[in-house]
């Protein structure tokens, strides 16, 4: 191997390379996941949540494995291919009403709720796959949601997850480094879906949600994951939408991306044009991603 690789934000060069042989060579007859989780205990490599990193660290191995770098061991069973996304089923359980008002006139009985638990998840999960037009995908990395309803009907849904790795655009306006953004990134976090339902017609409401999420977001992010956040940002598609809610929100838009995605090739642009938007969630936010 030429020089070092950096997968999933660690370091991989020889000396690394060789404490995996070693340890698939001793215990692989106990299956991969064995082989990430122990990895993962001799790394001590470890979420800011004190949890270990597993699902990083087999997607690590996963592409050391592809790469011929490293022999996995074969599947003890059967196990979800690449890209793997959970077919959800329609909300038959939901049966709405238009709704066309004036926000102030329904805001008092808005509730905005973190998605916990599995029936609520569920429910969440059908109305991303139904109405949202990028649909449901399985989420990877620290993820929270939001379900936003009126008198127990869904007006709209969000949901906050890991930050692109690599935006020039923002990381301009940050003033990253590449070092500083690999220490730095776990301070941003992603929204990555946000949707209003189709039969709600209320003038202001996208506005509102993005507001009343962003008050409370920090602090559900430090009771879930334990750690802090400093900026927020989200990606929207130029040919499609204005990202005047977004606006109005005061978000800022500080550029575009160039079309390609994390795995463009001889940068041939293959995916929609956005525009990159990005909310402050502390006054200091620049102090904290450059410390």
């Amino acid at each position: 191997m030429a020089r070092d690789l950096l997968i999933r934000r660690r370091r991989i060069g020889p000396e690394e390379l060789e404490l995996i042989g070693r340890l698939i060579v001793a215990e692989g007859q106990q299956g991969r996941s064995h082989i990430s989780n122990r990895l993962c205990e001799i790394w001590n490599w470890r979420q800011a949540n004190g949890r270990f990193r597993q699902i990083a660290c087999r997607d690590l191995l996963r592409q050391l494995h592809a790469q011929g770098l490293i022999q996995l061991p074969p599947m003890l069973g059967p196990a979800r291919r690449a890209g793997y996304a959970n077919r959800v089923s329609k909300p038959e359980w939901l049966h709405p009403r238009p709704l066309e008002s004036e926000l102030g006139l329904v805001r008092p009985e808005i509730t905005l709720e973190l998605v916990r638990g599995a029936q609520t998840t569920g429910r969440y999960n059908q109305l991303i796959g139904t109405y949202h037009y990028l649909g449901y995908e399985q989420p990877t990395g620290a993820q929270l949601k939001y379900l936003a309803c009126y008198r127990d009907v869904p007006l709209g849904c969000l949901s906050f997850g890991p930050a692109a790795f690599k935006v020039a655009s923002r990381d301009q306006f940050i003033g990253w480094t590449d070092s500083l953004r690999q220490e730095r990134l776990f301070w941003l976090v992603n929204n990555d879906r946000f949707l209003v339902m189709p039969w709600v017609h209320v003038p202001g409401l996208a506005c509102f949600l993005l507001g009343q999420c962003l008050g409370r977001l920090r602090a559900d992010w430090q009771s879930v994951y334990h750690h802090d956040l400093a900026l927020a940002e989200t990606f929207i598609e130029r040919d499609r939408f204005t990202g005047r809610c977004y606006a109005a929100a005061h978000w800022q838009c500080v550029g575009e991306t160039c079309g390609r995605g994390r795995n463009g090739r001889f940068h041939i642009a293959s995916l929609p044009v956005k525009t990159v938007w990005l909310y402050p969630l502390r006054p200091d936010f620049r102090t904290v991603l450059g410390a």
